[in-house]
């Protein structure tokens, strides 16, 4: 998608943090941008901005969980920009650390309900109507650099961001053929609020009071990190933001923020491949698997393309600003 001008973008988790980096990002951009969150509080705050700016914006409380609110949200839109051409699936939280088999069944239920199934009821509300209208299409989810590998101690976001990752390739499968595309972004360390948000937004169902903060996992040095001033190392969200839109302008199935992770996702690979058994494939049974379609081969991997370096035309000017 070149041509954001007049297009309608909308944002889970728009108001604060990484989604409102993209959201800014989007306005700047040319879009009509739709700020969807759970905190009316921070959708007010959020909104000054764009009309300070210029931009046209709409702000709608939700909480992605809501499968008739999304409808209503949608109808909403609609009304008051026409078409949808761009949805970004970025509303997420962080809940339950430690080891896996310690993690409490209200951890599980609240992470999952937000980080996978408010996912899927984006992509059921809003993908059919933009198919609909057959312009330009983009959906773009949220994962995490802890959706493509491990992250101890953090198993739950993990489950959750990879749950994410595979969402967004089996759609990007599933548009080929049409004018829609769709992204997982893997946003590394940002300075959000991630850990505010997500306590602001927890159902009193999914509380226990009584919960026990867990350990940090041994590989954390917790006295290095507290000493560290993350804003000066962490990127802002208002870059993480535009390099969201330069991947929905050049069509990435993969968006990734920041190259200190390529060395770790390689060796990760690298262990699969090194998985496979060293024996010759059975013919036979390779050929008969060429009949179940994409499960051996999938081309939607070969669309992505090499990324560019600072400078490159590819590169975007990054709006500092808040």
């Amino acid at each position: 998608m070149q041509n954001f001008q007049g297009k309608t973008a909308i944002v889970t988790g728009g108001a604060s943090g990484i989604g409102n980096g993209i959201a800014k990002a989007l306005g700047r951009a040319g879009c009509n941008v739709v700020i969807i969150d759970a905190r009316q509080e921070a959708i007010d705050q959020a909104l000054p901005f764009f009309s300070q700016k210029g931009y046209p914006a709409l702000g709608l409380k939700l909480d992605v969980t809501d499968r008739d609110g999304w409808e209503k949200a949608a109808d909403q839109i609609a009304a008051k920009f026409g078409k949808i051409h761009i949805l970004v699936n970025n509303a997420g939280v962080a809940a339950g650390s430690g080891r896996l088999w310690e993690g409490s069944y209200k951890d599980w239920d609240f992470i999952n309900g937000i980080n996978v199934s408010g996912v899927f009821n984006g992509i059921k509300t809003i993908v059919p109507r933009i198919l609909e209208h057959g312009e330009e299409g983009h959906i773009v989810t949220t994962s995490s650099t802890g959706g493509a590998f491990a992250v101890s101690g953090s198993a739950f976001y993990c489950v959750t961001k990879y749950a994410a990752s595979g969402l967004m390739e089996c759609l990007a499968s599933d548009l080929v053929g049409t004018n829609v595309k769709a992204s997982a972004f893997y946003p590394g360390p940002v300075n959000s609020n991630l850990g505010m948000s997500s306590s602001a937004v927890r159902p009193d169902k999914f509380k226990d009071e009584n919960a026990v903060p867990p350990a940090p996992p041994k590989d954390i040095d917790v006295s290095a990190m507290m000493s560290m001033d993350f804003t000066k190392i962490f990127m802002t969200p208002e870059e993480v933001g535009e390099r969201v839109v330069r991947g929905i302008r050049r069509g990435d199935l993969f968006i990734w923020t920041h190259p200190e992770f390529k060395a770790g996702m390689a060796i990760r690979n690298q262990a699969i491949l090194d998985a496979f058994p060293l024996e010759p494939q059975n013919q036979n049974r390779a050929e008969s698997l060429k009949m179940f379609g994409t499960l051996t081969y999938n081309p939607v991997y070969e669309t992505q393309v090499l990324l560019g370096a600072p400078g490159l035309p590819d590169w975007p000017e990054i709006e500092t600003a808040k």
